[in-house]
């Protein structure tokens, strides 16, 4: 029994578009992982920036370190996806922060 031409390439077509459909179907949930960690990276960035202001309002100072904001004012985040850079001016100089992705989803 042989198989002939057309069923072939009804076969080959059928593999092709199911390989386009995974191909498309993987994209759609990397770049849907890469949206949520950019919208966490922000929501922490907002939250530490929070922390820092209301800090200095009720205390007339900002905080002297990140170890400070996550103690007092229950700051969490997960470590191994960001890095905090937390660097202190003056205590009545605002500090800088940069929220840094370290890892790439899980």
């Amino acid at each position: 029994m042989s198989i002939n031409r057309d069923d072939s390439r009804k076969t080959a077509v059928t593999l092709v578009i199911f390989a386009v459909i995974m191909a498309i179907f993987l994209f759609s949930v990397y770049y849907t992982a890469q949206g949520n960690i950019g919208r966490q990276k922000q929501s922490l960035t907002e939250a530490i920036q929070r922390d820092v202001t209301y800090c200095y309002a009720t205390t007339g100072r900002y905080p002297k370190t990140l170890d400070y904001i996550e103690r007092v004012y229950g700051l969490t985040y997960d470590k191994e996806l960001f890095q905090v850079d937390y660097r202190v001016k003056g205590s009545k100089i605002p500090p800088e922060i940069t929220v840094t992705v370290i890892r790439e989803g899980r």
